[in-house]
C-alpha cells in the first residue's frame, strides 16, 4: 500500500482526557480491535498550552470502516476510559491534498508543533487554489506541512493539520495567519473546537493481519 493510500482516510477527535498515558495504554491493548475495523495507524498529539487536551488521528484503510467505528461499542469504552462525559465530535474524512514544503527528515517530529483545525469552508477547491498561491508565505511563517481532509458526510467540512517549525513560529502564525489560511478564522465557531496546538506524543502501527 502506498504512503498516499495509507493516509487517504482518517478519523480524528479532539478532546480532553483524565490521564493521557492510561488512555494510550488502553488503545495499545485494543490493537486487534482496531485492526478488525481497518485501522492502520493511530497517532496521538498532546496540547502544549492546554493540560489534558489531545488530538487523536486514526488512519483507516476503507471508507466503510469509518461507519463501523462510529457504530462500535468500543468507541464508548474508549471515551469512558478517557474520562469524557459526553462523546465529542468525531471527524471522518478523506485526504484532499498533502503538501510537504520541505523534504522529509528522520527527525520530522522532533520539536515541531502541530496545529489542527476543524472548520467549514465555502469551497474546498477554491481554498486549495489560495493555499498553493500562498505557499511561499506559508514557508516564511514556519509552516512545513499542510494536510487537508474533507469530511465524507459534508463537502464543506474540513480538517487541516499544519506542522510548524517550533512553538514561537506557531504562536506568531496563530496571531497573524496568512489570508490563504482562511480556515484559521473559523475554528471555535459552532460545533467546531478551538485550534489545537500540540506536539507528537505517540504513534502505533497496526498490521492488517492483526486480530
Amino acid at each position: 500500500m502506498s504512503e498516499n493510500n495509507l493516509h487517504s482516510l482518517i478519523l480524528a477527535c479532539d478532546f480532553r482526557v483524565d490521564d493521557v498515558e492510561r488512555m494510550w495504554g488502553w488503545l495499545k491493548k485494543h490493537r486487534d480491535g482496531l485492526a478488525s475495523i481497518g485501522a492502520h495507524h493511530v497517532v496521538l498529539y498532546t496540547s502544549i498550552w492546554e493540560p489534558r487536551r489531545v488530538l487523536v488521528t486514526i488512519g483507516i484503510r476503507r471508507a466503510g470502516s469509518i461507519r463501523e467505528v462510529l457504530r462500535s461499542p468500543a468507541i464508548f469504552e474508549w471515551f469512558d476510559i478517557s474520562g469524557v462525559d459526553d462523546i465529542p465530535p468525531i471527524f471522518g474524512g478523506e485526504v484532499v491534498e498533502k503538501i510537504d514544503l520541505y523534504p522529509p527528515s528522520p527527525e520530522d517530529h522532533v520539536g515541531r508543533v502541530v496545529v489542527g483545525v476543524m472548520s467549514s469552508v465555502h469551497d474546498v477547491g477554491a481554498l486549495m487554489v489560495k493555499v498553493h498561491d500562498g505557499l511561499d508565505r506559508f514557508k516564511r511563517g514556519g509552516v512545513r506541512k499542510i494536510w487537508v481532509y474533507r469530511a465524507l458526510d459534508d463537502g464543506h467540512e474540513v480538517l487541516i493539520l499544519q506542522e510548524i517549525e517550533d512553538e514561537v513560529a506557531a504562536r506568531q502564525w496563530l496571531d497573524h495567519p496568512d489570508a490563504a489560511a482562511e480556515w484559521m478564522c473559523q475554528a471555535g465557531f459552532g460545533p467546531y473546537p478551538t485550534q489545537f496546538v500540540g506536539r507528537f506524543a505517540h504513534i502505533m502501527s497496526i498490521d492488517e493481519r492483526s486480530g
